[in-house]
């Protein structure tokens, strides 16, 4: 139920941007309104609180936002309040982002190494996803796991691409565990 909710809302939001030709500037803002509510849980708490009327929440949703947003988002944050989908406003952000980087042809990658990569490699495996996939640019979080002794792991959405030795250790592991030396 909660996807076909963020599904809807975000929908729309992404065909209003769309249709007034003003997609970059709608994701600029959705960007910053998600980080504000990532930085401020209490006014989720507040917007989600069942003891507050719907329009005392549209007056704080207007005081807070009208006029450092465009009339368009804080009409769609008074929509989400009241309908009650205020529980839902985090996902409908990110399922609107996401919307937006499918549109710009945009990939996530998460990239888990070894040891941190150079410039240079992080390079190479930008260009490698690039060749491999259908995306023009992608945002990749570098990280590092010790554990993985050499290699990497590279997610894409739910694609996993693992070249990790110590996943190939455990590959062996296990293969090795099924010989029988009778």
């Amino acid at each position: 139920m909660a996807k076909l909710i963020e599904g809807s809302y975000g929908d729309a939001l992404f065909e209003l941007a769309l249709e007034q030709n003003e997609l970059d500037s709608v994701a600029e803002q959705v960007d910053i309104l998600a980080q504000s509510f990532a930085e401020n849980p209490e006014l989720l708490k507040l917007l989600n609180h069942p003891k507050i009327s719907k329009e005392e929440k549209v007056s704080v949703i207007e005081n807070i936002f009208k006029g450092r947003f465009s009339d368009d988002i804080v009409g769609f944050l008074v929509i989400i309040t009241q309908k009650d989908r205020g529980a839902e406003i985090e996902n409908i952000l990110d399922y609107f982002q996401a919307k937006v980087r499918e549109y710009k042809k945009i990939g996530v990658a998460r990239v888990v190494s070894a040891t941190e990569l150079t410039a240079e490699q992080k390079a190479r495996v930008e260009q490698k996803l690039l060749q491999q996939t259908a995306y023009e640019s992608f945002e990749v979080d570098y990280s590092v796991d010790a554990s993985l002794i050499g290699g990497m792991v590279i997610r894409i959405g739910d694609r996993v691409v693992d070249s990790s030795i110590r996943t190939k250790l455990d590959s062996m592991t296990k293969n090795l565990r099924k010989v029988s030396l009778s």
